[in-house]
């Protein structure tokens, strides 16, 4: 069964950092694609970030530059470290197998929470 469960998400103030791990078990982590993305409320979901299996990273506009995605092959984990958070950030981010073409069909986590506010 394939899982993807997430942590590290909170309230934190604008220009603020969070660290997301998202843990994966289930299937061949080290040859899939993994992706972040992102579900703010009352709105449809956004892919944020995605890392290939060799470890390119590739991201949306609107995290790049602030956002990092990595991955650990031996620990079957994917991490985004996001950095000068915006209030736009708020959102539930997810945890999803696939690219920036494919993860909408494929498995995703339940998410966690982020929430930036003064």
């Amino acid at each position: 069964e394939v899982q993807l469960v997430e942590s590290g998400g909170g309230s934190v103030q604008p220009g603020g950092s969070l660290r997301l791990t998202c843990l994966a078990s289930g299937f061949t982590f080290s040859t899939s694609a993994m992706s972040w993305v992102r579900q703010a409320p009352g709105k449809g979901f956004e892919w944020v970030a995605g890392i290939s299996s060799d470890e390119n990273p590739y991201y949306a506009d609107s995290v790049k530059g602030r956002f990092t995605i990595s991955r650990d092959n031996t620990k079957d984990t994917v991490t985004l470290q996001m950095d000068s958070l915006k209030p736009e950030d708020t959102a539930v981010y997810l945890c999803a197998i696939g690219s920036v073409m494919s993860w909408k069909t494929r498995p995703r986590g339940q998410g966690t929470q982020v929430t930036v506010s003064s």
